[in-house]
């Protein structure tokens, strides 16, 4: 992740006597207009007359992050009370894209769009693994979107930023960023009761490696020969199935997954 320092020094949420927070949470918002470049913003937001900011801004074109708001800085993002104790980023949205009503755009390069939208997320979710280890803040209970905020009465009422995602036939989903985000600071996610990250031995010698839990998935390798592997997710275990296991060495793409009715515990 490559982070620019642009701090908005002339914007009221940097000039104003009551701007220290006690950091709860994090909020991710999508700009809501097709502008990928975050300088854009940058260069207008920074003066005295604005007084909503953020705490960042990431760059459709490259996944750049720019600072612009100290982050224990009390920002104007939310809408609501969540100005008080989030930290707000913001992610620039496809220049291919053209609102024409509330949430709704057409898009006139979808292939495009997508490569915009995936540099942000993956970029935020680097951003904010980094701000949860950072402020000790848990992914899963202390992220929200505009949206969730708005929906649980701490935001304003936004649909982002998961209006571009769903239109855009995108597979992101809050909960799946907020899994995106444990990853990658290293925590390991448990959803069989079992502590992981656990060891295994694989007792065959041709086992298939698939890109999602189940059969149904593509193969993206194969297993030979004998050897111990990390396994820091478990889906789709039920009853005396032990479910599906997904390979350390594959958990940032999420694409490497093993049937543990074939391995053994170490």
């Amino acid at each position: 992740m490559k982070m620019v320092e642009s701090l908005l020094t002339k914007n009221r949420c940097m000039t104003t006597s009551k701007k220290v927070m006690v950091i709860k949470g994090l909020m991710l918002h999508s700009v809501g207009c097709s502008r990928p470049d975050a300088m854009s913003f940058i260069k207008n937001w920074n003066n005295n007359s604005v007084s909503k900011c953020v705490h960042a801004f990431i760059d459709a074109n490259d996944g750049t992050v720019y600072h612009t708001l100290p982050w224990n800085y009390r920002g104007w993002h939310a809408g609501g009370s969540g100005n008080n104790y989030l930290i707000g980023c913001e992610m620039c949205e496809p220049d291919c894209i053209t609102y024409i009503k509330n949430a709704t755009f057409t898009c006139s390069n979808l292939e495009r769009a997508q490569k915009m939208t995936t540099t942000t997320y993956n970029s935020a979710v680097e951003l904010y693994a980094y701000l949860c280890q950072q402020f000790k803040l848990d992914p899963f209970t202390q992220i929200w979107s505009h949206n969730e905020g708005g929906k649980q009465g701490f935001a304003s009422g936004h649909v982002d930023p998961e209006h571009l995602w769903t239109q855009l036939n995108m597979p992101y989903t809050m909960n799946g960023f907020r899994h995106d985000v444990s990853v990658a600071m290293g925590k390991s996610i448990d959803t069989s009761g079992e502590k992981l990250p656990k060891k295994v031995r694989v007792r065959v010698d041709d086992l298939n490696i698939r890109t999602g839990p189940s059969t149904s998935y593509k193969k993206t390798g194969k297993y030979t020969g004998a050897g111990v592997f990390t396994i820091v997710e478990i889906q789709n275990g039920i009853g005396s199935k032990k479910g599906w296991g997904l390979l350390k060495s594959y958990a940032a793409k999420r694409d490497g997954w093993i049937a543990l009715d074939y391995a053994e515990d170490v």
